[in-house]
């Protein structure tokens, strides 16, 4: 469904690179495919062994590098980020990557996910006299490496840093002599390592590496601290590997359709959850139809195993976008229009199952509903290819309570009333693991359920716990 209706959002994406002189400008086309993970900002720093260079600003990618600023930043190593941003941290200081100049070794940083603990070590630290000049938790684990024993050496500091955080993290960081990757013991957010040429590259997805040529070779490991430089790459763990839980919400909505993420590829995950969905339910209809874009797979999937045919029931004005702000509740009422509009050929007098990848709030789906009817569409079915969303996420997705989601205590029926279809059937989690075909590793297998279970893989603090929730606080 569309990200910028109805408020699900993902933290941003990250890349890295040693070892090519070209790293700017390969970084700047790896941001453009990841251009899906945050469009709010976007950011490259790079070095060349003798100091660094930054370029960041609000804006898409192809805004903040407009003209011949890339020309400015010359290095063979560099991270840079995609950034969507929530509502306490916009501006233009929160743009990753961030950069911080020592006399006793500078370092720049890159994340993604969000850190659970971040408020109290934030306090922890400032009490010992740190003076923080952002509102990222990013900014926590700098001012941890830097207030680490002085006789540690750097690597044993980002160690000892990484091991104090807990919740989702994936981290590129970056030296004058090199490039390190850090991701959470549990591995919540996707990270994969590559090789072009003889340069190293790290991207938040995969399909990253195409655009710019790259050979994918494999995962980063949960607990994993990669450290490459001038001598090579190498490997070992800050913390111990946790069980495997990676956000099933990349699966189900964030990643590209090209990306593989743990060697499965998205595009087919997806069309797996919809032909489970069409084993699952039997809906007599004439065409079935999906929401742009994350949710075409899982349409192709319930067509193909249905045997009813798909069409392009709604159209996506790709133009609008970031434009769109925030006008009276009745303009806003009209922004689905803006974003999607009915091919009334396709759906007048015809019997929809209409595919999407979740509801959150439910505004959305009521006006697609009340789009096809408007355009002809004699009975709307609704069907999704994921679980129910019933609990808030800590981890970097953008659903922070539980009031904001249609399916906290309410009924199938309920939801369905609400939105205005003639029937709704979600994706049970057990089916949607089997379809995505995670490893059988653990008793999630391999995933994060806790958005559609309330069961949190990590210990959830104090202050990323919601006063209603508390109870669940571990």
């Amino acid at each position: 469904m569309l990200a910028e209706l109805r408020g699900l959002n993902e933290e941003c994406g990250v890349f890295g690179i040693w070892g090519h002189e070209d790293a700017a400008q390969i970084s700047y086309y790896a941001l453009h495919a990841l251009q899906h993970r945050g469009q709010e900002g976007a950011g490259i720093v790079v070095t060349n062994g003798e100091g660094f260079q930054v370029i960041k600003d609000e804006g898409l990618v192809n805004e903040v590098f407009a003209g011949n600023r890339l020309n400015d930043l010359k290095g063979h190593g560099g991270i840079a980020q995609v950034r969507y941003s929530s509502e306490n941290g916009r501006g233009i200081e929160n743009v990753q990557p961030l950069l911080f100049r020592s006399t006793t070794g500078s370092i720049s940083l890159a994340h993604n996910g969000n850190i659970v603990n971040a408020v109290e070590l934030r306090e922890h630290l400032e009490r010992q006299g740190s003076i923080f000049q952002t509102n990222s938790d990013t900014e926590v684990l700098a001012h941890l490496i830097k207030r680490s024993s002085g006789s540690l050496t750097q690597r044993d500091r980002v160690k000892k840093a990484l091991s104090m955080l807990k919740g989702a993290f994936a981290f590129v960081m970056l030296t004058e002599d090199s490039l390190m990757i850090a991701q959470d013991p549990n591995g919540l957010r996707p990270l994969s390592l590559g090789k072009l040429g003889d340069a190293w590259v790290v991207a938040s997805e995969t399909c990253a590496f195409d655009i710019i040529g790259a050979e994918h070779v494999r995962s980063v490991e949960p607990g994993e601290l990669i450290i490459i430089n001038n001598k090579g790459i190498h490997s070992e763990r800050f913390a111990p590997a946790a069980d495997s839980a990676m956000c099933s919400m990349e699966y189900v909505y964030f990643a590209r359709p090209d990306s593989d993420i743990d060697g499965i590829n998205i595009h087919m995950a997806r069309k797996r959850c919809g032909k489970r969905l069409a084993r699952e339910v039997k809906i007599d209809a004439d065409v079935v139809t999906g929401v742009p874009d994350s949710s075409i797979s899982a349409a192709i999937g319930f067509s193909e195993e249905s045997g009813i045919p798909y069409e392009l029931g709604l159209i996506k004005n790709r133009y609008v976008g970031r434009t769109f702000i925030e006008p009276s509740q009745e303009l806003r009422e009209k922004g689905v229009k803006m974003k999607l509009s009915p091919v009334r050929q396709v759906v007048n007098g015809k019997r929809v199952v209409m595919v999407d990848d979740s509801i959150v709030r439910g505004t959305t789906s009521k006006r697609i509903v009340t789009l096809l009817k408007e355009a002809g569409a004699t009975e709307v079915h609704v069907v999704i290819a994921s679980p129910p969303l019933v609990s808030p996420c800590f981890y970097g997705v953008d659903i922070s309570t539980d009031s904001e989601l249609i399916a906290t205590n309410r009924s199938i029926d309920e939801i369905r009333e609400l939105i205005g279809a003639d029937s709704l059937t979600f994706l049970s989690p057990e089916a949607m693991l089997e379809s995505i075909g995670r490893p059988d590793t653990t008793k999630n297998c391999g995933q994060c359920l806790a958005c559609f279970t309330g069961e949190y893989p990590t210990d959830i603090y104090s202050d990323t716990a919601l006063p209603h929730e508390k109870e669940r606080v571990r």
